[in-house]
């Protein structure tokens, strides 16, 4: 291991991988990347690389298929237009171009070495060695190539062995890869939850403790986007954990709470219990305190989208209903808002009853219109809208009982009840 070969080791059985190359898949016989590899072939490439190695290996979903080339940008773009292939020129700087086939989006990237980094970007140089290119990444089990004809696995770096044992190892010194990069602390927690194992890297979670200040260099943006990932995985609770435990948020996010791995975890057990897919809103919600105006400023540090900041806002903001109460708070905030609501804080004896009342129940459409008032006499105007208002909430009360909106309106109309009357 550790050279420019075949893989060779005890990852077979330990995968369930039982050759020493790509196993099988439907995606390998993707026409479009059939296409694109043979428009770009050379005498050693292209090659897929990173996650689809990764995960073809361990037999997960591939979604995204990348392949690294020795050939420059220009090189790529003229080989594919060439085949009657389109090409986007989404990264030159980087060395990366999009090609697409029958409509599916492949990154090519020229092999690359690292010439100067901040900590936030680098400036790069093209390379034709491709153990330079794999030294550049940030862990071994992502330093991964195949050959996309026979699947043969290029490994560098012992990126197979640590994939066999779960181990998330940064490549080279832990240190200089995340002063490269600042981002790749939360990337190691992340690559941890989804692959590591019980014990992580050592060398490596000291290293991120370490640099955990440095997190406060990076935009925003960057920072939300690994955070979020980070609370997706299927377990985020041990992982939210040891992130606390090495004073990662600190520098970031110090909203989280030191009970947020017990709040996620039983909001992921709820989860898998009723059924229901994981909810982001509902998990950022989780590690963090119940307090709408400080979710609401952890939003806009954080720039999260307009859509995710008013559901975070929203879930922070309104109490559990009780079962009785469970359809009219549907109504008012959408059935997913309120079944989010109740596995968060909802407690377990009426978690039940909640959500049995929920189960096919559609929020009915209010029946009255303000023509309809006019009609009774109302002259047009604020009264006409005021009439509305509490007739709703009798309807409501009522439990969306249409047969009772003209007794509703016979009182509002000739009692002249105000708007707060249930």
């Amino acid at each position: 291991m550790g050279r420019d070969s075949r893989y060779h080791c005890q990852f077979a059985a330990a995968a369930g991988v039982s050759s020493d190359r790509l196993p099988d898949s439907i995606w390998h016989h993707n026409a479009a990347l059939g296409e694109v590899v043979n428009a770009l072939r050379d005498d050693e490439g292209p090659r897929i690389v990173g996650g689809a190695v990764r995960d073809g290996l361990l037999g997960l979903a591939v979604a995204d298929i990348d392949l690294a080339t020795k050939l420059h940008p220009q090189q790529v773009i003229d080989r594919l237009e060439a085949a009657g292939l389109k090409a986007i020129p989404t990264g030159l700087d980087h060395g990366t171009v999009t090609a697409v086939a029958h409509g599916q989006n492949f990154e090519v990237t020229t092999l690359r070495r690292d010439v100067a980094t901040d900590g936030r970007r680098a400036t790069i140089a093209f390379s034709d060695d491709w153990r330079e290119d794999a030294a550049r990444r940030d862990f071994t089990i992502n330093a991964l190539y195949a050959d996309p004809a026979n699947g043969e696995i290029f490994d560098y770096f012992d990126g197979l062995a640590d994939l066999a044992q779960r181990r998330v190892r940064f490549i080279g010194d832990p240190a200089q890869r995340i002063a490269e990069d600042h981002l790749r602390i939360l990337r190691f927690f992340r690559f941890q939850g989804r692959f590591g194992g019980s014990q992580p890297d050592r060398a490596a979670l000291d290293a991120c403790t370490d640099a955990a200040n440095s997190l406060m260099s990076l935009s925003r943006e960057r920072i939300a986007s690994e955070l979020l990932k980070i609370l997706m995985l299927d377990d985020p609770a041990s992982i939210v954990a040891l992130m606390l435990e090495h004073s990662i948020f600190v520098s970031f996010l110090p909203e989280v709470e030191n009970d947020a791995p017990q709040k996620l975890a039983r909001l992921v057990l709820r989860e898998k219990q009723s059924g229901l897919p994981a909810s982001l809103p509902n998990r950022l919600c989780a590690i963090l305190q119940d307090d709408s105006v400080a979710v609401d400023k952890v939003a806009l540090r954080l720039k999260l989208s307009n859509k995710l900041r008013q559901d975070i806002v929203l879930r922070s903001s309104i109490d559990a209903p009780s079962a009785e109460q469970a359809r009219a708070h549907a109504y008012r905030h959408g059935v997913s808002s309120v079944r989010d609501i109740l596995l968060l804080k909802g407690d377990d004896s009426s978690l039940t009853a909640s959500f049995k009342i929920l189960t096919n129940w559609a929020p009915p459409a209010f029946p009255l219109k303000g023509g309809q008032i006019v009609a009774r006499g109302v002259s047009a105007g604020p009264k006409v809208s005021e009439i509305l208002q509490n007739a709703e909430q009798k309807w409501i009360a009522s439990g969306f009982d249409n047969a009772a909106i003209p007794a509703i309106l016979d009182q509002l109309i000739v009692s002249g009840d105000d708007l707060t009357a249930n």
